[in-house]
């Protein structure tokens, strides 16, 4: 018959005090879990463009059109019409047609717009371009007449495949579209590089339109 032998008083004292570590430790994780979302609030953190970096007394805004320094023609009045709606989307500030009348002004520029291409098949040929834009905005208070926020370099880059292999069906992108997984297969390359471009360039600047104002909203 085996021998039992019994935990010494030192094994004993040892596993109480890792007990009590661990107990310490699982207590001291639920006080985090429960203040966590506390200290985020308190700290400033925000998990939408709500606005807090604005003015309270500002409720209307006037968006001057941005100019365009790309080589691009055309890019920027493309990109008012996705600002726009984003601003009217978020429902915080009214969009007005006059600058007399607003509270804020946010001017900007297109500073950059390119198409390069990233990936290629064994005949060296583009599958895969990458679209990229950038911005610079200012906004001004209309009754200090002071620049309260100004970025510089705000930008989107969205991804075109322009051959059928290279179109990723399940992307939210292509789900986006009026088009089914098997229809690519039956698009030529010209069409699949057409509506792929088309769907990447829209997504590209709705991304640029909600960075540019999470930024401006959020002061950061």
């Amino acid at each position: 018959m085996r021998k039992v032998i019994p935990p010494s008083p030192l094994r004993l004292e040892s596993a109480g005090r890792a007990r009590r570590f661990f107990a310490g430790c699982a207590a001291a994780v639920r006080r985090l879990i429960v203040i966590a979302p506390i200290v985020a609030a308190g700290c400033g953190y925000h998990f939408a463009a709500e606005g807090s970096g604005l003015p309270p007394a500002a409720k209307s805004i006037y968006v001057a059109k941005f100019a365009n320094r790309s080589r691009y023609t055309g890019i920027n009045d493309e990109f008012m019409r996705y600002l726009d709606d984003e601003i009217a989307d978020r429902k915080r500030l009214a969009l007005v047609d006059n600058a007399a009348d607003a509270d804020l002004v946010l001017t900007g520029e297109i500073v950059f717009v390119d198409q390069l291409p990233i990936a290629f098949n064994s005949a060296s040929e583009p599958t895969i371009y990458s679209q990229s834009i950038s911005a610079d905005a200012t906004l001004i208070d209309t009754h200090t007449h002071k620049v309260i926020w100004s970025t510089r370099g705000v930008s989107s880059t969205e991804q075109s495949p322009v051959v059928d292999q290279s179109v990723v069906t399940t992307s939210p992108i292509f789900l986006q579209q009026n088009l089914r997984s098997q229809d690519i297969a039956n698009l030529t390359d010209i069409q699949v590089a057409q509506t792929q471009y088309a769907a990447s360039k829209e997504q590209m600047m709705q991304t640029l339109a909600t960075n540019l104002y999470a930024s401006m909203s959020e002061g950061f």
